[in-house]
Order: C-alpha cells, then structure tokens, then sequence
C-alpha cells in the first residue's frame, strides 16, 4: 500500500522541523560552552555583618545595614595545592606560586619569570593588579590587636615585614606588573600591589626617592600562570542605563548616584534602587569594584577617571576645594582594620588617590588604589588626613551599584 502523497510531505516536514530544533539546541550548547566567564570574580569570604562600629546579626530585608558584603555570596574561594610549589585557584583558572622567596626589584622580577620553570612549567609571568587582587580575602584584619592576613594562608605562604631589619610588620607588599598610568607621590614612577597584611592595593614609588630614581625597591612578587583573558573587561553598552561586564557575568549601573553618602545610606540607596526594570541592585563588594578599574587610564595620563569611557562618573572639587577630581565608590566591604576595627568600609578610588604629605595634598596611591574610609561622621569632620601617607579621609563617597 501506498503511502499517500500528503502524508509524505507532513513527514518531510517533521523531519525538517527536527533538524531545525536540533541545529537551535547545537547552536545553543555551542554559545553557552563559549559565553563560560573568562573573569570569574572569587568572593571575599566575608560572612559577618557589621554596622556602622561592631558586628552585628544579619541584618533584615529592608532595614538599615542589609545588603553588605555578607549578604551576598558569590564565588567562593576554592584552591588545590599541587604538591609541586604551585596553587590552582579553581575559580579563576590561574596558577600560583606557592612561595614568593626574597624581596626583588620590578625589572629583576620579569627576568625571574622568564626563567622560572616551576612544576614543570616555562609560561610564569609577573601578575597584573587585577590577577593579583584575586588572591585578597577580606577575613583579614590589621592593628594593635594583631594582624591576620588577608590571603588564604593554608594555600599561599605570605611573609610579614621583618622587624629585625627595621622594617615594619605591613612592610611585605606584594608587586604586579601593573604601573601607574601618571606619577605619585614627588613626581615618581610608580607600580601597583596589594599589601595582603593591611588589606590594600596602593601605588609604591619605583625607586627609593632620595635615589633620584637610581636605586630600585625591593618586593614581593607571586607569579602566575594560566587563563590570560583574566582581568580583561568585556563591556557592552545596553542602552538603558546599564553597561554588561561579558568577561565576570556582572551588570553596573552606566551612572552614578551622583553624591557622596556615609556607608549606610550608600547601602540604602543600592537596596532601593530599580532601574531598567531591575531591582535587584546591591552594593558591589571590593573585588567586584576593582573589576572595573581600568588601568590604562588616569586623570593625569588620559584627563578621565580610571574607567571605561562607556561609564558616566560624577566630576566633583578635590579635598582643597579645586574641581575637576574624581570621587571614591562605597563598596559593602567592611576593613577589619586599626583600633575600632568594625568602623571602616573599602572604597576604590577612580581619581587620585589624596594623601597629605610634608604639608602638601598629592595623589600618594594612584587612581585605582583601594583603601578604606570610615563609615559615618559629620561633613564638618572632614577632611582629616591619616596614616603614613596621611590619606584623605572623605567618608561622604558615591556609589555605583551592580547586579548579577
């Protein structure tokens, strides 16, 4: 018998119709296997809520203080030592030197990672700041009650400064690759680390000042190896006010809040947010925040702040009053830090980062350092000047808000 000639063609159109659903579903096994974030933000580890002077229980839904670091928990930090001198981090992909050795200067350091060929490996380089900054955990804290550091230390081996040879105990930063696009300090030529004992990213002068820029620093350097597109953005303009960071999966608000605000009402306003349908805003943490520095600008280099020119940044009067600066952003990070430990919260600079030294304001740390201010006080209060390179406190930062 005889298959009649309509049922052939409803056939034919099955089967066309199956191969278009199985190129649909390949085409889209094929997007996602390639859409696999190649910049993974690891999470702080921080799982205790703070307000504005101690630790607190986890705040409500809708009340002051919620949505800070603790409340939100991303990717958590996983690594796998190797037993070889190496660490996997497997969030990122990248591969770590265990143990840093001596202190070495930032041209010796690329000689070393040329000719290094730990565990078997002959592709080391020295870490940009964003690689760098992947390591930092914010369950650290500094200040006379003692000093736990801010990087895994079952993993990682991480030094403090020796006192016997008149260092300090915070005197073990950490170098990257990273230089600052402008000059800090005196007009020196500057590079990028993160200090995992106190907690910070700040600009280091290359050279020691009174050297005439003739002898060069000495550091720590943690090389790595693996996933090169890590600390590389992948922005995308939505046109709604909105700009998608392709590379951590990440969606930030185009704008700023457009004032500066104390920490609570930074998180208040991240909370209350809806824009572009979305209200699931929040507070970014420290890492999320310095994901989106870009390092390759700076007021000085570029006459922009340290981001990409996709995003709208307030322009605001630096701490003497003269405009044209570029304000700090809140993050929901509390610093565990000094004598009232609980009081500080980490902030980004994307302008100078001000300090008052020899009785001049200058930029000592570079656009795209992380510090920390405190969390509240009056306008009136500040600015004050702390530290050893006397940092501007502002305490009234803005806020940019992010979403996943």
């Amino acid at each position: 018998m005889k298959i009649p000639v309509i049922s052939k063609r409803v056939l034919l159109l099955v089967i066309l119709f199956v191969c278009i659903i199985i190129i649909i579903i390949t085409g889209f096994i094929r997007i996602n296997k390639n859409s696999v974030l190649t910049y993974p933000i690891v999470d702080t580890r921080v799982h205790t809520f703070y307000d504005d002077f101690f630790e607190i229980q986890a705040p409500a839904v809708g009340t002051p203080f919620y949505g800070q670091d603790a409340a939100y928990q991303g990717n958590e930090p996983s690594y796998k030592d190797n037993g070889d001198g190496t660490v996997t981090d497997n969030v990122t992909g990248l591969m770590w030197q265990k143990n840093m050795g001596e202190k070495i200067t930032y041209d010796d350091a690329f000689r070393k990672a040329d000719a290094m060929s730990l565990g078997g490996y002959n592709d080391w380089r020295v870490p940009t700041i964003k690689e760098l900054y992947s390591l930092i955990l914010f369950t650290g804290q500094g200040g006379p009650d003692g000093f736990k550091k801010y990087i895994d230390t079952v993993y990682f081996e991480q030094p403090f400064g020796d006192v016997l040879k008149g260092e300090r105990i915070i005197d073990a930063q950490t170098w990257s690759s990273t230089q600052y696009k402008g000059l800090t300090f005196k007009g020196d030529s500057t590079v990028f680390g993160v200090n995992f004992i106190d907690g910070r990213i700040k600009g280091y002068p290359k050279y020691f000042p009174e050297s005439n820029n003739s002898a060069s620093r000495k550091m720590y350097f943690r090389m790595v190896r693996g996933n090169t597109s890590y600390g590389i953005n992948k922005f995308v303009d939505n046109g709604d006010g909105t700009i998608s960071d392709n590379a951590t999966g990440l969606m930030w608000q185009k704008s700023d809040n457009g004032e500066g605000v104390n920490w609570k009402n930074a998180l208040m306003y991240a909370e209350n947010l809806t824009l572009a349908n979305y209200s699931d805003w929040r507070l970014p943490n420290a890492k999320e925040l310095q994901s989106i520095v870009d390092y390759t600008r700076s007021p000085s280099f570029t006459n922009s702040a340290a981001i990409d020119p996709a995003f709208n940044v307030t322009t605001i009067n630096d701490p003497l009053g003269r405009p044209g600066h570029y304000p700090n952003y809140w993050t929901g990070t509390t610093h565990v830090d000094g004598i009232s430990p609980y009081s500080n919260a980490v902030y980004v600079t994307f302008g100078k980062a001000y300090g008052k030294m020899f009785g001049f304001l200058m930029d000592v740390h570079g656009a795209g350092a992380q510090r920390s201010d405190p969390k509240t006080g009056k306008a009136s209060y500040y600015p004050q000047y702390r530290g050893p390179q006397g940092d501007a406190l502002i305490v009234y930062n803005f806020v940019r808000c992010v979403r996943n």
